[in-house]
């Protein structure tokens, strides 16, 4: 049976929509689509209902589910338990991050690697529209993510210094050619927005729907990853607020960056959850803090 297709059912049966399980997956809906039509063929019985209105498990899906999904969380431990033995190593950290990997980040993993060379560093790209969820789902031990963080069940820390955020546009676009623009020009250009995979406070500063004298800032598609963000802005469907680092590492001939003046800073810190702050998250966090000139929190205190 192909692990594929059963990723994809996982997927679907956690998020209840195809777009969300697809940019999970990194992959196209179609894609999640023909993983799981061919796993329904294979035990002979339809898993998932969907219709244009809602995604639902059948009968069957949700007798399948929670027995898959304890299954499928026990072999990738005893994978990620086989490549420690092998490599001669005490464990796997996995790193996830929004974006880009900065050079400030890539420093904190060689210096960890350096420190602790019984433990294997992966660094995991994780989607823009949903921060939270792949620490929550232990597809990761901690993330780089954008603030805010206002989550119970997260340890934020340590947070990196502001990077300075640019409005980005489709390269032919008046205000393209601008040395910079102010914050009210927002309200003049439809905003991408983020779906809704991220919580309402955490959007809301991301993706702002008014600016701060009060006027609205029309809204463009909802997207779920930073390269959809970008193909839309490319594709002259509105324009998009990044850090001038992510922006940069995402340059491409048909957007233009452009700084906003009157607009806070971008700031990114590191998430882990709150159950699962073990040792090898916690050297990493100690290790990041030197990196960034910033501190740690304690162990199992919340910034």
């Amino acid at each position: 049976m192909d692990l594929r297709e059963l990723e994809a059912f996982l997927a679907v049966a956690e998020e209840l929509h195809f777009g969300r399980a697809g940019a999970r997956l990194y992959v196209s809906q179609s894609r999640v689509s023909q993983l799981l039509r061919s796993l329904e063929r294979r035990i002979g019985g339809r898993l998932v209902e969907r219709t244009s209105r809602r995604v639902q498990l059948t009968p069957l899906g949700q007798q399948l589910f929670p027995e898959l999904r304890t299954a499928y969380d026990g072999l990738r431990a005893a994978l990620d338990a086989a490549c420690a033995s092998a490599r001669g190593v005490r464990g796997v950290l996995r790193i996830g991050f929004q974006g880009s990997a900065d050079e400030r980040s890539l420093a904190a993993v060689t210096a960890f690697r350096e420190r602790h060379p019984d433990c294997t560093v992966e660094l995991v790209e994780i989607p823009f529209a949903d921060p939270f969820g792949p620490v929550r789902r232990q597809e990761v031990d901690a993330a780089l993510v954008l603030l805010p963080v206002a989550e119970d069940d997260l340890v934020l820390g340590p947070v990196f210094p502001g990077r300075r955020q640019v409005l980005v546009l489709p390269a032919g676009h008046r205000l393209a050619a601008r040395e910079s623009v102010t914050v009210g020009d927002l309200a003049e250009y439809p905003l991408i927005g983020i779906a809704d995979s991220a919580p309402d406070y955490w959007r809301a500063v991301h993706a702002p729907r008014h600016t701060p004298d009060g006027r609205a800032i029309p809204a463009g598609p909802a997207v779920c990853t930073t390269q959809e963000a970008i193909a839309a802005v490319a594709g002259g469907r509105g324009a998009l607020l990044l850090c001038d680092t992510t922006a940069e590492y995402h340059r491409r001939p048909d957007v233009s960056f452009v700084p906003v003046h009157g607009i806070a800073e971008s700031r990114v810190g590191l998430i882990r959850h709150r159950d699962r702050d073990g040792e090898r998250v916690q050297a990493f966090a100690h290790t990041l803090g030197e990196v960034i000139g910033a501190p740690a929190p304690a162990l199992r205190a919340v910034m």
